[in-house]
């Protein structure tokens, strides 16, 4: 009960904080530049479409962005796919580990890390979850999971098998986080729906010759999965013990925040055309599924949408993790705005979202503040599902990537089109999506994969004069990498996650941009220690330590 008053007390408190800096000018135009090829990001995502239409052939690409090797620069990880429906990997279907040299140079490891992986695989989460310093990384896939652990020395163990980890169902994503705040991170996993090689229903118009992927409600749901670390390497299934595996959905996407502010983190998972669930964490002892109740399993329309991708972040730094999600074209994406006392509001159309997105698709969504003005935008991998859709509404298959400027009234504005050369004009099906200051430049860069194409690497060259601070934690009491703690830099609260937008992971420094003199980082801990420091070094990254 303490430890609830305690959160209750914080939340008050975050909600009445300091008034949100107002903008002395206009923000600055947020603009990318593609540098993939040059940086040496060679990685083509094969999903294997075939004339069968196999539904995992539209799932694949996830990506990871986390630092590998200790050098303090951000890694990439890529999944992908198989031969479909043998599910067995040829040479060119590899996942793909580069290593970042610095000076945007990166160099492909993945042979001598032993990460090239099996199977046709479709997310990555990434976390230290032996708090040896080392991050490792967890690959979901279909009909087989791998999880890697770092041995530090440049290489990497599969150790699935001994750490218990079954692999027998289409696993689509997976994120790390302290559900029982233990200080040792717990796996869940997002399973999406029942599916078998043997599976060869004929969806379309056959007297049109059209076959088309089979829409999802021809597949049997499934139960998430949820693994607590026993702290000793392995995991135990407390699924069913947790209250995780009632609920039968078609999962897509997790993303993790603690939304009530009592202490404990919360699961967000997104579902292909059923309501989003919400798990609310009942003193890190069970769940209790209240998406309805919250307001964030359906729009306000009530009907069920494509949920794809989803971040889990507070847009108007009134303190309060909000929920962003993605969805296809002809059902906007949704943006659900935090209210406090549990409950989310539905501000699609309000956010001005509706409008700009009733005609798109997109995958993987991104909460980033782009051009440094203190308030995140909304960055979007542009693409549909059907590879067919033209043929059926009027949709387009391939899309470009979408960036909504965040105009700190609760409001977006899309400005894709300004965006840089090249930015509007790369129409492909892309998926996953990870965000990471590859150049250490105080402007957040985004990788982006896309079906059958090349990924793509887009550094930012917003010319944007703002201070920032990049915050590394490293906890001590907590897991190692801070995952849960929340952090404060003015009026601007983050939480640190490694579940990121969908199927993807992106592990590093929180990036908070037009930080204003005086202002100091507070760090609410896992451990439920309170922490400020000054800010030591403007424009960079700085440490800090759980004391």
């Amino acid at each position: 009960m303490a430890r609830f008053l305690l959160g209750l007390v914080v939340l008050f408190a975050v909600a009445l904080a300091i008034e949100s800096p107002k903008r002395t000018a206009a923000p600055a135009p947020i603009r990318f530049e593609n540098v993939a090829e040059r940086a040496g990001v060679r990685f083509t995502l094969e999903n294997h479409p075939t004339a069968e239409k196999h539904i995992i052939e539209t799932m694949p690409g996830g990506v990871a962005v986390f630092d590998y090797n200790n050098d303090g620069r951000p890694d990439l990880y890529f999944t992908n796919g198989a031969a479909a429906p043998s599910l067995v990997k040829g040479a060119g279907d590899r996942n793909r580990l580069f290593r970042n040299d610095g000076g945007w140079k990166f160099t492909d490891v993945t042979e001598e890390a032993g990460v090239a992986g099996h199977g046709y695989t479709n997310g990555v989460a990434a976390a230290d979850y032996d708090n040896d310093g080392h991050v490792d990384l967890f690959v979901a896939g279909v009909l087989g999971n791998i999880l890697y652990h770092n041995r530090g020395d440049g290489t990497f163990e599969d150790v699935t098998a001994k750490a218990g980890i079954r692999s027998d169902v289409w696993s689509i994503a997976a994120g790390w986080f302290d559900f029982d705040n233990d200080g040792l991170l717990d796996l869940f996993v997002v399973n999406y729906m029942k599916w078998t090689p043997a599976f060869n229903l004929y969806c379309g118009d056959p007297s049109r010759g059209l076959r088309l992927y089979c829409n999802p409600d021809r597949f049997e749901g499934l139960p998430n999965t949820l693994y607590r670390n026993r702290g000793d390497g392995t995991f135990e299934d407390v699924t069913a013990r947790t209250g995780i595996g009632k609920h039968i959905g078609r999962g897509m996407s997790v993303a993790f925040n603690d939304y009530d502010g009592d202490g404990f983190l919360d699961v967000l998972v997104t579902n292909d055309k059923l309501p989003n669930f919400l798990f609310h964490n009942i003193h890190g002892e069970r769940f209790e599924e209240v998406g309805l109740a919250a307001g964030v399993a359906l729009l306000d329309s009530g009907r069920p949408i494509s949920n794809m991708g989803v971040d889990f972040r507070d847009y108007d730094n009134d303190g309060r993790p909000d929920i962003a999600i993605v969805a296809l074209a002809n059902e906007t994406f949704p943006l659900f705005h935090n209210d406090g006392a549990g409950m989310f509001r539905d501000t699609t159309y309000s956010s001005g979202l509706a409008r700009a997105t009733a005609r798109h698709s997109g995958y993987c969504p991104a909460l980033v503040d782009f051009n440094n003005d203190g308030y995140k935008d909304l960055f979007v991998s542009g693409g549909h599902v059907n590879d067919l859709i033209a043929e059926t509404e009027p949709s387009r298959y391939k899309e470009p990537n979408m960036v909504f400027l965040n105009l700190g009234d609760g409001r977006f504005r899309d400005v894709s089109a300004g965006a840089g050369d090249g930015f509007a004009a790369t129409a492909r099906a892309h998926r996953g999506c990870a965000v990471a200051d590859f150049d250490g430049d105080g402007r957040p860069d985004v990788v982006v994969t896309a079906l059958g194409e090349p990924a793509e690497l887009w550094r930012n060259t917003t010319a944007a004069d703002a201070r920032t601070v990049d915050v590394l934690l490293r906890g001590t009491r907590s897991n190692r990498d801070g995952i849960g703690a929340q952090v404060r830099v003015g009026s601007q609260v983050q939480m640190q996650s490694s579940a990121f937008g969908y199927a993807s992971s992106s592990l590093g420094p929180l990036h908070f941009g037009g930080v204003r003199p005086g202002e100091q980082i507070e760090v609410r801990w896992p451990s439920g220690k309170t922490q400020r420091v000054p800010i030591a070094k403007p424009n960079g990254v700085q440490l800090v330590t759980e004391p």
